[in-house]
């Protein structure tokens, strides 16, 4: 057991939250997706989180027995917490809303919707914490999303500070030679998914990856990479599934790039590529540290 505000005051210093400022991308559409239900989210998350949308969430029992980790705050994942945590547990999630990314085999997703207020008042009926960590976990330079990918693969990150130190969420990696089947077959058991997104070309000789966790469908990100010779594109999404204006057109833009490019682009879907920390080094992080059970809650469905 351990005090909240000893992993809280832990994790923020770990992660230099504050540094950081307000996340970029939360800041939009938490207020975006909140305000339209009429849901007062600035008084029913804690004081910290609103000013910078990043760290302690929701507040609950001052005393920490367990930590969950898990990506999204999907209805499934809310509901097995609610369920199996006791009064004072701590989820610890990389994003504060879900995120429907749309499967490439399927339907394409809404983009960012809120939690229910439902799920809410019974995380906090129940006494359970929720502490988020997008940008600041990206960046980290050794629990980074991008990195425990690289571990995952004995990919080896480039020291060349023309490279990893120009972008912050591409690492690039050298790998031992492969080619593009094998590494879509390694890919698949590593993040146990059924298949991959796939664009661009079959390569027989890859040894040089760039990675990016997440969001990775940025066409000037693969440019960047191609001119500086990888052979294989590794993100969580290289298409823009989301069924919307936006959507539609960063679809179009990736599908223009994607028809010429010499590289392979393999998408391991969202979720997916960003559970991978959690289940290696967030978990150990949390157990070295707090000497605390873990309890991984993987994505009911990796393509959503």
């Amino acid at each position: 057991m351990v005090e909240l505000k000893e992993m809280v005051s832990k994790l923020d210093a770990e992660f230099n939250i504050n540094s950081f400022g307000k996340d970029v991308s939360f800041s939009r559409f938490i207020p975006r997706v909140y305000e339209p239900v009429n849901f007062d989210w600035q008084s029913e998350f804690e004081k910290g989180f609103v000013d910078l949308f990043n760290g302690l969430m929701l507040k609950g029992n001052s005393i920490v027995e367990r930590v969950f980790l898990a990506v999204f705050p999907t209805d499934k994942v809310l509901e097995r917490f609610i369920e199996d945590g006791n009064s004072g547990d701590l989820l610890y999630m990389h994003h504060p809303l879900l995120m429907e990314c749309g499967d490439p085999k399927g339907e394409w997703g809404k983009g960012f919707v809120p939690i229910k207020e439902k799920y809410i008042n019974k995380l906090k009926e129940k006494n359970l914490s929720v502490y988020t960590c997008h940008i600041p976990l990206d960046c980290h330079k050794q629990l980074g999303t991008n990195i425990a990918i690289a571990k995952k693969l004995n990919a080896q990150p480039i020291v060349d500070d023309t490279l990893n130190a120009k972008n912050e969420y591409v690492l690039y990696c050298t790998i031992k030679k492969t080619n593009t089947a094998n590494l879509i077959s390694m890919l698949e058991n590593t993040f146990e998914i059924p298949y991959v997104d796939f664009e661009g070309r079959e390569v027989d000789d890859i040894q040089k990856v760039a990675i990016v966790a997440g969001c990775g469908d940025v066409v000037d990100w693969m440019k960047e990479a191609e001119e500086n010779g990888v052979q294989a594109y590794i993100t969580g999404e290289i298409h823009c599934h989301i069924d919307n204006d936006y959507g539609r057109q960063k679809y179009k833009q990736m599908m223009e790039y994607a028809s010429n490019t010499p590289m392979s682009l393999i998408g391991v879907s969202h979720s997916a590529s960003e559970y991978l920390v959690h289940k290696t080094l967030m978990k150990d992080w949390f157990e070295k540290n707090f000497n605390v059970e873990t309890v991984l809650i993987p994505q009911e469905k990796w393509w959503l």
